[in-house]
């Protein structure tokens, strides 16, 4: 098979494309044909041994990939040969080919073409939880989504918004506030050109937000705390800015606000029931046509660098995709 390969912590330019050996799947495992692997931020990470889950050198990033079951392990029960499905790898995806535990494929929706399956599991799989489980959003509440036009950003303003959300969008230029609200988003805010606190105070009428959704991290997340209404839940999706912020315990306490970690992978692993029910939901709503992933660009597989740097550079919207 063809696969990008890690050979040394770095930048995207130090991947390398490779000939390796189809993997073999473990008993609960299946090995899929890869037709879409999606783009990531932490795979920028993981390449440079930034991230909280650490692989070796040499070894294929990738942590999202669709694509048909083409071999199963002994002990799997769920799958068979020929199923379509997107599968949750930490590492792995970059590749023609890809193996995954059983427990980490979903079914992708009849409807879904394979190329928006690469841009599906991870970034749904990670704003189901956040705003269903960790938010417990309501309809008629007020969401503020940071990174509104990147691929998770993007997928939170479409699921807030059929949720009933009222959806704020927050990016760094109009044109990606414009595709923010092309996706359902009810009012944007451009924090490089406004203040993202006295533009929330003002749409709405200095109560703040009920809900935040933030991926980004750095400076904003002290204008987030300004932003926040009584009672507001902070998510903490990730750090794409490149910062980890510190958080002041007494800003938390004036509101009675909860700042909550968002770490779907873990979640998965330990309930994977709950889990099954969130992609059960994200399979009816786009049946329903109430969602579809935005993929606004693909890639061929030796182009991975690129598709990395892109994102690095902040050059992308919504999800990017590799198509070996």
């Amino acid at each position: 098979m063809k696969a990008i390969v890690c050979t040394q912590f770095g930048g995207p330019a130090l991947l390398d494309l490779q000939s390796l050996s189809d993997p073999k799947p473990g008993p609960r495992e299946v090995r899929i044909a890869v037709a879409a692997a999606g783009v990531n931020f932490p795979d920028t990470l993981i390449i440079q041994g930034k991230y909280q889950y650490r692989a070796e050198p040499p070894f294929v990033p990738g942590a999202e990939v669709a694509g048909e079951v083409v071999e199963v392990g002994d002990q799997v029960s769920r799958l068979k040969v020929g199923d379509r499905v997107a599968a949750f790898t930490p590492v792995g995806g970059y590749a023609s080919q890809a193996v995954a535990p059983e427990a980490a494929c979903v079914p992708l929706p009849a409807g879904m073409s394979l190329t928006e399956g690469g841009g599906y599991g991870l970034v749904y799989g990670t704003v189901s939880h956040a705003l269903i489980q960790c938010a417990a959003l309501k309809a008629g509440e007020t969401l503020l989504v940071l990174g509104a036009a990147g691929g998770v950003g993007l997928a939170a303003v479409q699921l807030g918004k059929l949720m009933g959300a009222r959806v704020i969008a927050a990016a760094s230029s109009d044109a990606k506030l414009a595709l923010a609200r092309e996706q359902g988003a009810d009012d944007g805010i451009n924090y490089r050109d406004t203040s993202l606190k006295d533009s929330v105070k003002a749409l709405t009428r200095g109560q703040g937000v009920d809900v935040i959704f933030d991926p980004v991290g750095g400076p904003l997340a002290r204008d987030c705390l300004s932003a926040a209404g009584w009672g507001c839940r902070y998510l903490i999706v990730g750090f794409a800015e490149g910062n980890i912020p510190e958080l002041p315990a007494n800003r938390l306490l004036l509101k009675e606000m909860a700042a909550k970690g968002v770490f779907w992978g873990a979640f998965t692993a330990r309930e994977p029931a709950t889990n099954a029910a969130n992609f059960a939901q994200l399979a009816a709503w786009y049946d329903a046509g109430r969602f579809k992933p935005v993929i606004s660009q693909t890639y061929a597989l030796d182009q991975a660098p690129q598709a990395l740097q892109d994102l690095l550079d902040r050059k992308v919207t919504g999800k990017v995709v590799l198509v070996p």
